[in-house]
């Protein structure tokens, strides 16, 4: 006699894949870097361009990434770029020129940083280019400054398209694109095109956001291309390494895994560079307890 068949069952929802950002391994030279991540099992690396990290002004550059590639490759270790270096493009203004510079040669400086950023990540089989916007210069009113954004990330998006990268535009607390709403009004302003993602940082969603992180999460799933993860408190833009802030992360990692996203999810503490490797070795055991707090969906059991 032949049993009826159970309910189907549900999937289980992707495993999330966990990164590393260089910006908190500054200390370290990159090779050095990518041998601690490998040997502490992360899935991948956000490699932030920057002068200590194969930087993207220097000669050979494509030379260089090629040997990056085959690092990245022989560690087992994928990649997004970031470009968020704080000098990277002058020593003396933080993360200055941006694209909201009043001076046209100073947008294009920063915008040929990200069309530099998006050849790189296309040579790396990166996931995505992170981004973001700027702060409003003083004297620059709201639509003149979204104005320059949209125009100077015409270009970038562009050469996005074309070399299959997604650029992923991260919402900064105190910048112009400071929040999910904001970067809908950019993806509108360009004409939602499809190359245009969203870096989602989950410390920003409870610093600032109407939403808690785990409902920001889920609202930001169709534009999700790359996620940044660190703890933090509400209305206090401070990255704090996990566990030291206010952020519940099962729920966050449960909303993650439920949306299918299959990119990395990067520790982003970029103020703890003088104590990287600890903070790189404390962060993956924490990440892997928090997803396995996860409970499991009555759906998805074996009756």
């Amino acid at each position: 006699m032949t049993s009826s068949p159970g309910p189907a069952r549900i999937p289980a929802a992707p495993a999330l894949r966990f990164g590393y950002g260089t910006n908190g391994l500054a200390d370290l030279r990159l090779d050095d870097a990518l041998a601690l991540l490998g040997d502490l099992g992360y899935d991948g690396v956000g490699l932030t361009l920057d002068h200590m990290h194969l930087d993207p002004l220097a000669p050979d550059l494509a030379a260089r990434t090629a040997r990056v590639a085959r690092t990245l490759a022989a560690r087992g270790l994928s990649v997004t770029v970031e470009t968020g270096a704080r000098y990277v493009l002058d020593p003396r203004r933080k993360h200055g020129p941006s694209l909201l510079d009043p001076d046209p040669g100073d947008r294009a400086r920063r915008v040929d940083l990200l069309l530099r950023a998006v050849r790189v990540a296309a040579d790396l089989g990166a996931h995505a280019v992170h981004c973001f916007s700027g702060v409003t210069p003083s004297g620059t009113d709201e639509d003149t400054a979204w104005k320059r954004l949209a125009e100077a990330l015409a270009p970038v998006v562009e050469t996005a398209t074309r070399a299959g990268v997604p650029l992923a535009v991260e919402p900064e607390p105190g910048h112009l694109l400071s929040s999910l709403a904001d970067f809908h009004r950019l993806r509108d302003a360009l004409g939602d095109p499809a190359a245009l993602g969203l870096t989602l940082d989950i410390g920003h969603c409870q610093c600032l956001e109407p939403l808690p992180p785990a409902d920001c999460v889920r609202a930001a799933a169709p534009w999700l291309r790359h996620v940044q993860i660190e703890d933090m408190r509400r209305g206090i833009h401070e990255h704090l390494p996990l566990g030291d802030g206010e952020i519940d992360f099962p729920p966050v990692l449960e909303a993650l895994a439920a949306t299918g996203y299959q990119a990395l999810t990067v520790v982003e503490l970029p103020r703890h560079s003088h104590a990287g490797p600890h903070f790189a070795a404390q962060s993956l055991p924490f990440l892997h307890r928090a997803a396995r707090a996860i409970p499991e969906s009555p759906e998805g059991r074996t009756p």
